[in-house]
Parts: structure tokens; C-alpha cells; sequence
């Protein structure tokens, strides 16, 4: 123990705990807050008003998800600087998986990335929907509500996240290990980071309360003892992280990744916006669950996505000598 905590690898773990932990303990503060500030600005117009919305709207679960977006990117500095001294430590250098690939080159690569995986994805919904496990929602957003509720969320997430795990974490976990252990060990805190989304229908009695986080958290933990949810969510997002990892070591940088993060954001988002789970689900849980991130429908439209662009980026311009591959 004593060994993997003078590691990289042992800061990596510590990174997490100490996010999960903060995010705990700026939930009820940052909720405050954003109840506030929706209030006082409810009748504004513009960026100020579409926020004030948002707040309004948003239950405790997502203020979780945001403290720890915060909570990470705080923690990050911290990381960097515990590795930093851990490599002079050690006389080792980062290792070199930048390699400029051009804008227009880079530009290429999101769009195809996000066509494809918003493509698939929001295909599997639509034939899940025939199957009958989703229906039409009664009330469908607007055009404005429809952008920030799915496009802007997808571009403002994938770009953050791509760059704390396919950017920082991937360069760290290969001072240590391969490419292969760096794909599948970023891929496992990808997935338990995303695991700690809020149950369907999670309530906490007093949102304000300075416990109320980690009263949430001991709920989402609570998910970590039933199989058959892990079997649904933790090895979708498990293959969503191993897609991404290869997406950034094949082409040497984040253009495609986030741009395949960004698709599959925008189709789980938009579809949900305009439909809701079937009350007598046939496709549930197996094949299909409450949501587009669950079952194995969903498991195999990632790996068609995933062979789809396999096959199609060696067709696509390149800007760099040699991809780094896993």
C-alpha cells in the first residue's frame, strides 16, 4: 500500500477519493446557491436567464454531478504537481503522445466522430422506441431548449472530461505502464467516476443540509451491490472509455475522441427529451433499460460505432507521422 501510494498511480487513486469526497462537501452549498441565484434572476433574459432556468430545474442529483466536475478540476493542480514531483523523483520524462494533427485535420475527425456516434445511437433509439420500450414524451422541447438541454451539454462535457481523462490521466498512466494498460486503466476510472450518478429518482429530505451530499453519495454507492446494475451501466460506460482511450492513442489527439464523447452526449440527452420509458418494457433489463446507456443494444451500437470508425479513419485526412497504438 505504502508503495502504491508513492506512485503515480497511487495519486490518480487519491485524485478520485478526494473528488468524490469534496463533491460531497460542496453539493448542498453549491445547491444553495443555484436556488438563489435562479430566483433573482427567473424574469432575466439572454445567458442569465437560460441559467436562472436551468438552476430552477435541476434537482440535487445534478448539482452532485457538477460539485464533482468542480471538484476534480480543483484537485487537478494537486495531481499534476504530487506527479510532477514523483518523476523528478525518479528521473523519468512524460511520455510523448502529442503530435499535431492540424486543425482542419482535427475538425475532420470530431465531425466524423460525432455523426457517427450521435448517428447510431439515436438509430438504436428509434428502434428500440418500434420495439416498444420507449414512447413519445407528451410535452417536446423547444428549439432553444432542445440546444441547451443536448448540444451544449454534449460540447461543454466532452470537452472538459476528454481533456481530464484522455489528455492528463492517459499521459500519466503511460509513465507507468503500456498503451493497453493506459486504455483499460483510465477506462475503469472513467467508468466508476460516471457510476456515481444519482439513482432514477433519488430524493434527498433536505437538500441545504451540509450531510445531504454525502447522503446521496452513501445512496449511489448502494448501486455498487447490485449485479445486475453493474452488468447494465458499469460495463456500457467501460466500453465508452475504452472507445474514447482508442480514439485518442489512434490518432495522437483529442479532435475524434471528443467528438464521439460529444454524439453520444447529444443523441442520450435529445432522445430523452422527446421520449420516455415504456411502462411495460419487454426489452427490460436485458436488452434495453430505462435508458439509451444500459443493456445489450446499446453495448453492441457502441461496437458497431467503434467498427465504423476503425474502418473509416484511415480514409480520413491525417496530420501525423505514426499513431500511437494500444
Amino acid at each position: 500500500m505504502a508503495r502504491l501510494l508513492k506512485s503515480e498511480a497511487g495519486a490518480v487513486v487519491l485524485w478520485v477519493l478526494a473528488t468524490i469526497l469534496l463533491a460531497a462537501t460542496l453539493a448542498p452549498g453549491l445547491y444553495g446557491w443555484g436556488k438563489e441565484f435562479g430566483a433573482a434572476h427567473s424574469d432575466s433574459d439572454g445567458l442569465a436567464g437560460w441559467l436562472a432556468g436551468s438552476c430552477e430545474r435541476a434537482r440535487f442529483g445534478r448539482y452532485f454531478n457538477r460539485s464533482m466536475l468542480i471538484a476534480g478540476l480543483v484537485l487537478l493542480w494537486p495531481l499534476l504537481l504530487r506527479v510532477r514531483i514523483l518523476s523528478r523523483a525518479r528521473g523519468t520524462r512524460p511520455a510523448n503522445t502529442w503530435s499535431g494533427i492540424g486543425w482542419q485535420t482535427g475538425v475532420t475527425h470530431g465531425l466524423a466522430g460525432f455523426a457517427a456516434a450521435a448517428g447510431l445511437l439515436w438509430l438504436l433509439g428509434i428502434a428500440v422506441e418500434s420495439g416498444g420500450a420507449f414512447i413519445p414524451s407528451e410535452n417536446h422541447p423547444s428549439t432553444r431548449e432542445f440546444l441547451s438541454g443536448a448540444l451544449i451539454p454534449a460540447l461543454g462535457a466532452s470537452i472538459i472530461e476528454e481533456w481530464i481523462f484522455r489528455a492528463v490521466l492517459i499521459g500519466l498512466w503511460l509513465r507507468i505502464g503500456s498503451p493497453l494498460s493506459a486504455c483499460v486503466g483510465t477506462s475503469l476510472v472513467f467508468a466508476f467516476v460516471h457510476f456515481l450518478d444519482p439513482p432514477h429518482g433519488a430524493e434527498i429530505p433536505d437538500p441545504h443540509a451540509w450531510s445531504a451530499g454525502f447522503g446521496l453519495l452513501g445512496m449511489i454507492l448502494r448501486n455498487y451491490f447490485e449485479p445486475q446494475f453493474i452488468a447494465a451501466e458499469f460495463l456500457t460506460l467501460f466500453v465508452v472509455g475504452l472507445s474514447l482511450a482508442w480514439a485518442r492513442l489512434r490518432t495522437g489527439s483529442l479532435w475524434l475522441p471528443v467528438g464521439m464523447h460529444a454524439g453520444w452526449i447529444f443523441s442520450f440527452k435529445g432522445f430523452n427529451m422527446f421520449h420516455q420509458p415504456a411502462p411495460s418494457n419487454g426489452m427490460a433489463p436485458l436488452l434495453v433499460g430505462d435508458t439509451l446507456r444500459a443493456g445489450l443494444l446499446p453495448l453492441a451500437t457502441l461496437a458497431i460505432t467503434w467498427l465504423l470508425l476503425f474502418w473509416l479513419l484511415p480514409r480520413l485526412p491525417h496530420g501525423r507521422s505514426g499513431p500511437v497504438r494500444p
